[in-house]
């Protein structure tokens, strides 16, 4: 009786470690969750055949940063705001669009930085996108 006890307790305890091995694997191989909220030329997610029109644009002139997003603008569809980003996070600016403006907005860089830039736009219909560039 001892015997069978002891092999029951042996797989069980195998059975665990395997699973939860299983598990672990599964979730560190798993997209970051962010992918399904965020989208990017990358990363279009449902958006695929919106990529040209909704992922933000970089262009960087000195320490001058010009993001454009190539959307039309209407009362019903429109890019509600751009913002730029450093890549430790601090926000450099943010500009808030009407359905009357032109999606394109300007930001100094700090002197002398160098490094990763985020700018982001978001689209009232098709959500939240990123795009970055190297300074």
């Amino acid at each position: 009786m001892q015997d069978r006890r002891e092999f029951l307790k042996t797989t069980a305890l195998t059975a665990s470690v395997l699973a939860v091995g299983s598990v672990s694997q599964a979730l560190a191989t798993e997209a970051p969750a962010y992918l399904n909220v965020v989208y990017s030329k990358d990363n279009p997610g449902k958006w695929a055949a919106k990529v040209g029109s909704h992922a933000p644009e970089i262009t960087v002139e000195g320490s001058k940063v010009t993001v454009v997003t190539k959307h039309p603008m209407s009362a019903a569809h429109f890019i509600v705001r751009h913002t730029l980003v450093l890549a430790d996070g601090t926000p450099l600016g943010a500009t808030t669009f009407t359905p009357t403006d032109t999606p394109e907005s300007s930001y100094e860089l700090p002197a002398g930085y160098s490094g990763k830039i985020m700018a982001t736009s978001f689209c009232n219909r098709h959500d939240f996108w990123v795009s970055e560039a190297m300074v």
